[in-house]
């Protein structure tokens, strides 16, 4: 399998993902766990989930896919084989926090429990599923432009980033 650098992390993947958002919904966990250990069999070492999935996205079946790519992790020991990009849910399910906000303490909550979830002290890459602005989304339309808010500025950094590089570059 050919890789190509994520960025300029030093970090590289895999040129194919395995996208995971069916784990939990459609794919019973063992059924996950075959397809992981397929992926990383053929060379694929980037997996991609989110707080929110599996899809289409419940209550009930909430974190489900991190769960199943995190009871494989710790079965496999194959932490350091894989690089695992998840995210951070936008708004608009409101099952997740009351509805998920890019606060400082939601993404502090979100990045926290997808720690738990995957049995994991850190994520490779780390993004937000969608932005949290006023704009059509999700079949809402209506869009009315509201003055800009304060942007979101952290003050420490992430003890939950691997890449001190990343850290830097997004001055968590």
């Amino acid at each position: 399998m050919q890789t190509r650098p994520l960025g300029r992390t030093g970090i590289e993947v895999s040129r194919l993902c395995l996208g995971t958002m069916t784990f939990g919904e459609q794919n019973s966990e063992t059924e996950a766990h075959e397809q992981l250990d397929r992926a990383v069999a053929f060379g694929i070492n980037f997996i991609d989930t989110a707080e929110m999935y599996p899809v289409p996205p419940k209550a009930e079946t909430q974190g489900l896919t991190e769960t199943y790519i995190g009871s494989w992790l710790k079965a496999r020991g194959a932490r350091d084989d894989v690089i695992i990009a998840t995210k951070a849910a936008g708004p608009g399910l409101e099952h997740i926090r009351g509805g998920p906000k890019m606060s400082r303490d939601h993404l502090h909550q979100a990045i926290d429990t997808s720690l738990e979830r995957l049995q994991t002290d850190y994520v490779d890459l780390y993004q937000l599923h969608w932005p949290d602005r006023n704009t059509n989304f999700f079949g809402k339309l209506g869009y009315t432009h509201a003055e800009q808010k304060t942007p979101l500025r952290w003050k420490r950094r992430s003890p939950h980033l691997k890449s001190w590089s990343m850290q830097e570059k997004f001055a968590l």
